[in-house]
């Protein structure tokens, strides 16, 4: 869909056990493009979940609200949750799922439930393309960083302790090599050891640098389409441009054994 980020993948039924060579090639695909698209796929929450384990194993978070109980994994996300979260303005923030754990989550897969006749999109960027395209000084300034990732806003409510991490700012895709910023704005990023001023307009500078369109690709949602992405290689926000209405989607998170590093070329050698 664009030169380095997405794909809409067709011929394909999700509702049904996929594979071994079809799974491989979706994961293929997946590290490759980043995200990927699959259009009238209808699936219910059971198929989608079954979907999402055939690439590893489910992470059930904290936060999750749903009716079955049966469907731990399966996350409802709301759209009065949403608002109530980023306030009047309706802002999405451009982050990446579950950035606050230790070891965050590698994949999603995201699909609509229910969607206003207009509006609701998601916008996806290249994380390591983002990083390429900043300046040499700006590399060398961030290249040993860390940052934050501080979930304690929403945790805090349902009496879940968990303390603020900091990631290296520029993170090495554990399966592809890549060097990708690693940054979630939605929660309060700080640089460590910055002062506060020179973390803050750093954080602005890449916020902006995010925001360029030749880094994005945007995904205009129908009636049961599902997005299955990378969360180690993208950033992504969705867009609150649809009112008062209840737009639903369902979530599951495919977990992952990597806590977020740097592999240095000059060091990989040695």
């Amino acid at each position: 869909m664009e030169p380095t980020l997405g794909a809409e993948i067709g011929g394909i039924d999700l509702g049904q056990p996929l594979g071994t060579q079809q799974r491989d090639e979706i994961h293929a695909l997946l590290l490759r493009h980043k995200v990927l698209f699959f259009r009238d796929q209808h699936l219910s929450s059971e198929q989608q979940v079954a979907f999402a384990r055939q690439f590893g194993e489910l992470y059930v978070h904290p936060t999750t609200r749903r009716e079955d109980e049966r469907l731990p994994a399966a996350h409802l996300i709301l759209a009065s949750e949403a608002r109530e979260a980023y306030g009047d303005a309706r802002k999405g923030r451009w982050h990446t799922d579950t950035s606050w754990l230790l070891k965050p989550t590698y994949g999603a897969v995201l699909r609509a439930v229910s969607l206003p006749r207009s509006g609701g999109d998601t916008v996806w960027a290249d994380s390591g393309l983002v990083y390429r395209g900043l300046p040499e000084d700006v590399k060398q300034r961030i290249d040993r960083a860390y940052v934050t990732h501080d979930f304690r806003h929403a945790l805090d409510p349902i009496d879940y302790a968990y303390p603020v991490i900091a990631h290296p700012l520029v993170r090495t895709h554990p399966q592809t090599g890549e060097d990708t910023l690693f940054i979630n704005f939605s929660m309060s990023p700080q640089i460590l050891g910055w002062s506060l001023e020179a973390s803050r307009e750093l954080v602005a500078l890449l916020l902006k640098a995010f925001s360029n369109p030749e880094y994005q690709v945007r995904f205009k949602w129908s009636e049961g389409a599902v997005a299955f992405w990378d969360n180690r290689s993208t950033l992504h926000y969705p867009v609150y441009n649809y009112g008062d209405f209840p737009r639903v989607m369902e979530r599951v998170l495919i977990a992952d054994d990597d806590i977020p590093h740097r592999v240095r070329q000059a060091e990989a050698r040695a």
